[in-house]
């Protein structure tokens, strides 16, 4: 499959934008093989993605961006683009629950996702066989009350050592700390077990089932400092009824988590998520 360039964009809405655009590419000759664009009203923001046959065009990215950036600063936009051809490397984040990840590794291995799983990080060692069977380094950084500091600081040159792109929290049970929230804005992905904002925190299956809900869901979302709180990628739900035991909602919603994990990954990934404040805009 020939590679795209991944031109993305957000600017203040006003009259000329896909124009312009659209004009720049055709002067380079740049064929376009999908095309997205959203008005949000209430905010007055505009936001685009397009994919061009890199072949069309007569340069590499730097010079396209160069070429791009008088009409960026023109118009106030927030943009990048990327190479498909250049697929961003990701670490995984685990504990001992091993669906989401093993979900994502065979997802990578069987070439569905696009990326360079390049390694995985837990707190414990329940699945290093697991991910070494992958041949992908798995790296140990126990975490306690008293070493917080020293291995969330070990972790962070993990991630740097590996020139990450995304993080992905697989069910990693433990609290990022605020300095990394921020070192890694809008790179790090959580999967949390409830269709937020209901039942944020801990054993969200234990509220859902206290509070008697017949629809459980999983809810995929960049980390930020507030927990649980972070822009939105994907979500689903699934429906259960009375007669289902906590167990039977735990053993339910690892499917949907699983699933909505892999598809706000795939968006991520394929340059179709684009935050603006707390949400986002996820072209399909």
């Amino acid at each position: 499959m020939e590679h795209t360039y991944r031109l993305v964009i957000s600017c203040p809405d006003r009259v000329g934008i896909v124009a312009k655009v659209s004009n720049f590419l055709s002067t380079y000759n740049g064929w376009i093989t999908e095309a997205s664009h959203h008005s949000d009203i209430q905010t007055g923001w505009f936001f685009m993605r397009h994919e061009i046959k890199a072949s069309s065009i007569p340069f590499g990215l730097d010079q396209f961006r160069a070429a791009f950036e008088p009409i960026a600063r023109e118009f106030d936009m927030r943009w990048q683009v990327a190479d498909s051809a250049q697929p961003k490397r990701v670490v995984l984040m685990c504990s001992k629950e091993s669906h989401c990840l093993a979900d994502l590794l065979h997802r990578w291995h069987s070439k569905e996702l696009n990326c360079e799983v390049v390694g995985v990080i837990s707190n414990h060692e329940d699945l290093r066989r697991m991910v070494e069977w992958y041949d992908i380094p798995y790296h140990h950084v126990p975490v306690s009350r008293d070493n917080k500091a020293e291995a969330f600081a070990q972790i962070g040159e993990l991630i740097d050592s590996y020139q990450t792109d995304v993080v992905v929290l697989a069910r990693y049970m433990q609290i990022l700390p605020p300095d990394l929230c921020e070192r890694y804005a809008g790179k790090v992905i959580n999967i949390h077990h409830s269709f937020l904002p209901s039942f944020a925190g801990a054993r969200p299956y234990h509220q859902a089932y206290s509070r008697g809900v017949k629809l459980i869901g999983a809810t995929c979302h960049y980390v930020t400092q507030d927990l649980d709180e972070g822009p939105i990628i994907e979500q689903d739900v699934i429906r259960i009824t009375h007669s289902d035991s906590i167990d039977d909602m735990v053993r339910l919603g690892r499917d949907v988590e699983k699933n909505v994990l892999a598809r706000g990954l795939r968006s991520h990934i394929e340059d179709r998520v684009i935050t603006y404040e707390n949400k986002t805009v996820v072209f399909d």
